[in-house]
Order: structure tokens, then sequence, then C-alpha cells
């Protein structure tokens, strides 16, 4: 099933940059990993953006693969690993193509993770500068104290926060880091990095060693060919995009991997309580949390 919102200019086909979002299946109990109800939420909060279409496409990929053939822009919200809807089929290949034309391509929480053996992590690091290791990467949950943002268009209008997430971090990113940037960085506490980690439940001996340092937890990347991808790890609670910040970074992200001027004080969206609880994968079960 596809949602599809535009705004602007959506009759001149030139003028409007389309992004596609994909959500993952259902796979986690009530309030985690909704990544339908987020999709959905992310399209209504990017409603009225000028020169943008957004569809929304659930259950793991697009309702027809013409869908990416012209498209500026794809969001994987989803599971990853050996079930990243990325690596099904012939997946990885139509997004190669749309890569290849210049396409945008960002991995939200789980799906910034594929598997450890194999090239696929080669291949997500091309498209988005990084990618979760198994093993190497750790996905315990936390609160991260982001103090501070880079000057770039991702980072506008965010102002400072605190929030808990399964916020993944040693990510394993390019050997050859130009043109990759930081935008959410924070220290885990000795006892984040002591574990236990959700799985595997770890501690690892090179993240204990780290203690004290800064981690990354959102990244982009500009490739080569002028094409921009993204990284964000957090996406784990449903409930943290009712976080002004935790949002307005995501969807400013969304902007730019779009080609759309990210405006100066970044996205401006508000959601209610109902927009929150709507679309979600398990809805009598959310309502008594």
């Amino acid at each position: 099933m596809a949602f599809a919102a535009s705004a602007g200019f959506a009759g001149e086909a030139k003028e409007t940059r389309k992004l596609i979002l994909i959500a993952g299946k259902a796979s986690h109990g009530p309030g985690l990993h909704e990544f339908n109800a987020g999709s959905i939420l992310f399209k209504k909060c990017l409603e009225g953006i000028e020169g943008l279409e957004v569809e929304v496409h659930n259950n793991g990929w697009v309702s027809d693969d013409k869908v990416l053939e012209t498209a500026d822009a794809i969001v994987i919200y989803a599971d990853g690993g050996g079930g990243h809807p990325a690596l099904q089929g012939n997946h990885q290949e139509l997004l190669q193509k749309a890569a290849d034309r210049g396409a945008g391509l960002m991995m939200m929480h789980y799906a910034t993770e594929c598997p450890k053996d194999g090239p696929s992590g080669d291949v997500f690091r091309d498209w988005i500068g990084g990618a979760y290791e198994n093993s190497f990467s750790v996905n315990p949950i936390w609160e991260a104290d982001y103090k501070s943002f880079p000057v770039h268009p991702i980072a506008r209008g965010v102002e400072p926060f605190k929030i808990s997430d399964e916020w993944y971090f040693s990510i394993r990113f390019q050997k050859e880091v130009a043109g990759i940037q930081s935008l959410l960085v924070a220290t885990p506490s000795d006892e984040t990095r002591d574990g236990p980690y959700v799985n595997p439940k770890g501690p690892y001996s090179h993240i204990q060693a780290r203690k004290g340092e800064e981690e990354t937890m959102m990244w982009c990347k500009v490739r080569e060919d002028g094409g921009r991808g993204v990284g964000f790890t957090g996406g784990h609670f449903h409930k943290n995009w009712a976080d002004d910040d935790f949002r307005k970074i995501v969807l400013n992200a969304m902007l730019w991997i779009s080609k759309i001027e990210v405006p100066e004080t970044g996205v401006a969206s508000a959601v209610t309580q109902e927009q929150m609880e709507a679309n979600i994968d398990y809805p009598k079960k959310q309502k008594k949390q």
C-alpha cells in the first residue's frame, strides 16, 4: 500500500523531488520498531514542503519496483541484518541503480545493519558511509546527551536534547572518511560501555577500552557522484518521535538527501498524541501502556 503527499508545484515534475519511505514489517512489541506508524508520521510532518512529493510504502518494500526508477531519495526504516529489505531478491541491484543516478539513501535504526560476512557492508558504506557490524558495533539502550551540533543543513534549528533509545554505536565506517560528517555525537557512560547490550549482550573489550570517548549515532555522506547518504541509529522507541528535536533532525535529513533546501530553522512540525498513536502495529496493547 502506498500513501502519497505532495506540496508546492506538484504538477511540474522537473521541480518536484520524490522521496520514498520504505517501512519494514511489524517485528517487535507495542511501541517498538513501529516502522509503518513512524513513516506515516514523517510524511505528515513533511506536508507543505514546496517541491517535495512523499510516498510511504509498507510491508518492507515498494508496491512496484518501478517506483524506484523515479525516486530522488529513498529511506529504509526497517529491520536489518540478513532480513534487510535492501538485500532481498534483486533489491540491492535496484537500489544501486537509483544510487548510480544520484538518488539519496538513508538507513534508520536496525536498517543500518547488514550481515557481517559478505560484500553488503561495503555496499552500505558506499551508499551511506557506515554500517552496523555484528560484534564490532553495539546496541545498548541508553540516554544520549546531544549538547552541540556541526554547522550542517541537517542540524539546522536543532536544539540540545537528551533522550533514551537503543542508540547503536561503534559503527564501522569507510576507511576513507572524506565526505562523511558526524551529526549526532555523545559520550556513552562507563556503565553503558560495560553492557549488557541488547544482542549479543557483551561486554566487548574494544568497547570498554574507549571509555570516556565520544561516539557517532547519526552521520551523513556526500558520494563522489554527488548523491547523499545518511545513517541514523535511533528510532527503537516510537514515543521518541514526539520529541521536537529528535524528530526535526531526521526530517531535516530527509530533505537533505532529497536535495531540497533545509529551512534555516529546520523543518517545523508538530504532532498530536492522536497522530502518535495512529497506525501502530499493536494498538490495543499500546493503549494499555
